[in-house]
């Protein structure tokens, strides 16, 4: 993981930035929109897009972190990475939702019933 950020930094998508609380507070509404957005959906039956939202509720509350301190990431999985490593959150459920997402969102043939929808719903709202 070192070389993938090392190499991340060199590419100038990750870096340090003057921490910006207003960047943060910004990606927190972000958030905010995209899970309120997620449950509009799964009223409407919308299922696929709904956990798209999901996780991007997740990440966003990731980058208001990032900000916060003054880290800019603009890779997801590096994000995730140093959400567990600086800030020590379990990061097991949005690597479970960013799972989800790519799947769901670039592959055909999967299927998603509403419960497990509902479950990513609480593991959304539980993150944020």
């Amino acid at each position: 993981m070192k070389e993938f950020l090392v190499n991340l930094v060199k590419q100038g998508r990750l870096k340090f930035v003057e921490p910006s609380e207003n960047l943060s507070v910004s990606y927190m509404d972000k958030s905010q929109s995209n899970f309120e957005s997620s449950k509009i959906l799964l009223k409407n039956n919308k299922l696929e897009e709904a956990v798209s939202l999901i996780y991007y509720s997740m990440y966003n509350l990731v980058l208001s972190l990032l900000y916060k301190i003054g880290i800019k990431s603009e890779n997801h999985s590096a994000s995730i990475f140093l959400l567990k490593e600086i800030f020590e959150f379990d990061n097991a459920p949005i690597l479970e939702a960013k799972r989800e997402r790519i799947d769901k969102q670039y592959y055909v043939g999967f299927k998603i019933s509403k419960k497990e929808l509902d479950e990513s719903l609480i593991s959304g709202e539980n993150f944020n």
